[in-house]
């Protein structure tokens, strides 16, 4: 079966407000030791997984653009030497734009990363500064024209809506924008209030307000009528793309596909049992070094609970659920509602079914 492979670089320029990731600004002196501990992580894990062949290969976090161009590149020769990578897997990286030049991003296209994934978020300063991004939106298009003049011919631009400060008009210019990069994709995320996060305790605190769950439907139906005329698929929930550009790594995802992740606080998943690094940099080392698992904790999926997540994630994307699945009398008010819509025997959320797909799901698999 088709595998993926996600490798978590915890390391970031700075922490922004509203980030729930595994990530830290300050602990730069830890990257040396870390690369080493992810190749030796990867050497343990390679033997169970033999006989997967890895077709998506993804360096996320964090900023993965933190490390060294040798440092990524050895990395990358080193999960290939391991595991089964098929030839033509498609192999991500994300970056900061502060964080590429032209000579950055020319090695690592050369070692093998041919998809970029670019931390975009917003082209407007003050929905910038709202959600602490140190780079301006002049910063993306250098590093996007970068990107372009050596080579890259797959660039994902991520974007976040519902910004404190952000209107609809304001997220339209963004989408106008990005758009006229030309990416092969684009993500465009609503942005969610983590209690555990800096922004969640000023919330908490009413120091700033929660985005407004109705203006950011109405900037994820502009999202959809935009991206839509410029030619880009909705093929996800948050994700669009040229036709031939999905994102194969995030499908594996949604499909349940077996992945490995390696690095402080990534996740595996196979045969309905997943399982998770510890969180610290530090306590990730030091387990890893002294030659014991990094594994701080596991979950083996009930037959409903799986099924339950097997509907969930497969409605996330254009291919939904066999229509058998789900009693008639069951799905005719939603189909009537414009929620679902039914393809082929199959029922596949319309992009008004998408923002309710919580309940959309309870209602189904009840």
């Amino acid at each position: 079966m088709s595998a993926g492979i996600y490798v978590h670089v915890p390391f970031c320029l700075t922490r922004c407000g509203y980030c729930d990731f595994n990530a830290y600004a300050g602990l730069d002196h830890l990257r040396p030791r870390y690369v080493r501990a992810l190749m030796e992580e990867a050497s343990l894990a390679a033997p169970a997984w033999r006989d997967e062949e890895v077709v998506s290969v993804f360096l996320g976090g964090g900023t993965p653009t933190t490390l060294g161009t040798a440092d990524l590149a050895g990395l990358l020769e080193h999960l290939r030497d391991r595991f089964h990578v098929a030839p033509d897997a498609e192999v991500t990286i994300e970056a900061n734009p502060d964080t590429v030049d032209a000579s950055k991003l020319e090695a690592l296209l050369g070692a093998g990363f041919e998809r970029l994934s670019m931390g975009a978020q917003s082209f407007d300063l003050a929905v910038l500064a709202s959600l602490e991004r140190v780079h301006g939106p002049d910063s993306v298009r250098r590093a996007m024209a970068a990107a372009r003049r050596v080579g890259f011919a797959n660039v994902s631009l991520d974007l976040i809506y519902g910004a404190q400060g952000e209107t609809v008009a304001s997220w339209e210019r963004t989408l106008r924008e990005a758009i006229a990069l030309e990416p092969e994709h684009v993500s465009a995320y609503a942005l969610t209030v983590e209690a555990a996060t800096p922004l969640g305790r000023q919330v908490a605190l009413g120091v700033r307000s929660a985005p407004d769950p109705d203006v950011q439907a109405q900037m994820f139906e502009v999202a959809c009528v935009s991206l839509a005329e410029a030619g880009y698929r909705h093929y996800e929930v948050s994700n669009w793309a040229r036709p031939g550009f999905e994102c194969r790594h995030n499908l594996g995802y949604w499909e349940r596909r077996p992945y490995l992740g390696l690095g402080a606080g990534a996740h595996s998943y196979r045969d309905d049992r997943r399982w998770w690094n510890v969180r610290p940099p530090e306590e990730y080392l030091r387990r890893v070094g002294s030659g014991a698992s990094a594994v701080g904790g596991e979950e083996r999926l009930e037959p409903a609970d799986a099924h339950l997540e097997e509907i969930l994630l497969r409605l996330r994307i254009l291919e939904g659920i066999p229509s058998s699945w789900v009693e008639p009398r069951t799905v005719e008010p939603f189909i009537d509602g414009g929620l679902l819509r039914e393809t082929d025997g199959a029922l596949v959320p319309t992009e008004r079914g998408m923002l309710l797909l919580n309940e959309l799901v309870l209602a189904l698999a009840g």
